[in-house]
């Protein structure tokens, strides 16, 4: 998935106009799902997106604090355009789990996710919907977060680190 730090703003998405979710400062998760992704998998990214140090903490020092250390909101939103590939400029969705599957892994990940922290903290919108989505970043910082699984995985040796 992708991780969207934003401070002092806010992050609203419609679905035919109506505002389905909003949050002030935290993370908006954009959150694709494979083919082949698992509750391992699952629990892995939930991990990440609770513990890493994105924020700056309560002296200023830049990226010491989590969204769980900051008790920020977090905003979820289905995106299995995240796992495209191009064949000549075409775009195909293969590598992306079937919509019906899909929603019921992406379901289950908000259900964990809101396990592990604050369920009034978590919002989420409406799975498979056409949304606009409005964002306004600080920095911008952005991660990707990808299963261990995956060969272009960005995480280094995670039992030395905090």
């Amino acid at each position: 998935g992708l991780i969207r730090r934003q401070l002092r703003s806010k992050y609203n998405f419609s679905v035919d106009g109506e505002v389905i979710s909003s949050i002030g400062t935290g993370l908006c998760v954009l959150i694709g799902i494979k083919r082949d992704d698992g509750v391992a998998d699952m629990k892995y990214i939930i991990r990440k997106i609770l513990n890493t140090k994105i924020f700056e903490d309560d002296k200023g020092k830049k990226w010491n604090a989590s969204v769980k250390d900051k008790k920020y909101e977090i905003l979820c939103i289905s995106q299995f355009t995240l796992y495209y590939v191009l064949k000549g400029n075409k775009l195909s969705f293969h590598r992306a789990m079937p919509a019906q599957e899909s929603e019921t892994f992406y379901m289950n990940f908000i259900t964990e996710l809101r396990e592990q922290y604050v369920p009034e903290l978590i919002k989420d919108g409406k799975f498979g919907a056409k949304m606009e989505v409005s964002i306004q970043n600080s920095g911008p910082v952005t991660l990707e977060i990808v299963s261990q699984k995956t060969s272009d995985s960005n995480v280094e040796n995670e039992e030395t680190s905090d």
